[in-house]
């Protein structure tokens, strides 16, 4: 499979971007070990502009309502679904599981996972706490708490990044 219109720059600050070394690296197909695409290399001052968008994002994301994350989830999600098969094909060639799996399975089971966590966008508020001080009031609020790193393994990078996109 060649890879057509497949974007390789990092995505920062809402735009495709090469890393700042200008550093690449091939990714094989390890069926046929030929290169399917070469992708940037990021380093720690790419990692560093990424965090730092990402924490200006958060200013605005957190005050998004929980019906528009909902909404944005669910298209995300149905996004996707459209493209499950393209996206098990591409699976498939990075990575060498059968494209059945990563459809049918990984992707599929990504899908489901961000439309659970759309339906709890809307829901998730806080709670009280029983308290002995009947003159006290005592709750949590579920708020967004931040920007976090997360390591997605080779072997299910599609569901993986669903999984902690998602949430």
């Amino acid at each position: 499979m060649t890879l057509h219109n497949i974007i390789t720059k990092l995505f920062i600050n809402n735009k495709f971007v090469d890393s700042k070394s200008k550093q690449t690296f091939d990714t094989i197909n390890p069926a046929t070990e030929q290169v399917l695409a070469s992708v940037q290399r990021a380093n720690s001052h790419d990692v560093d502009a990424a965090v730092k968008a990402a924490r200006n994002a958060f200013v605005k994301w957190r005050d998004v309502s929980g019906a528009d994350r909902r909404d944005l989830l669910l298209k995300f999600a149905n996004l996707i679904e459209e493209n499950q098969q393209y996206l098990a094909e591409i699976e498939s060639a990075d990575n060498g599981k059968p494209i059945s799996e990563a459809r049918d399975g990984d992707i599929a089971e990504g899908i489901k996972c961000v439309k659970y966590f759309a339906g709890w966008a809307d829901k998730l508020s806080g709670q009280t706490i029983p308290v002995e001080n009947t003159a006290s009031f005592c709750m949590t609020v579920h708020e967004p708490v931040g920007v976090v790193g997360a390591i997605i393994p080779w072997n299910f990078p599609i569901v993986l990044f669903l999984w902690k996109v998602g949430k």
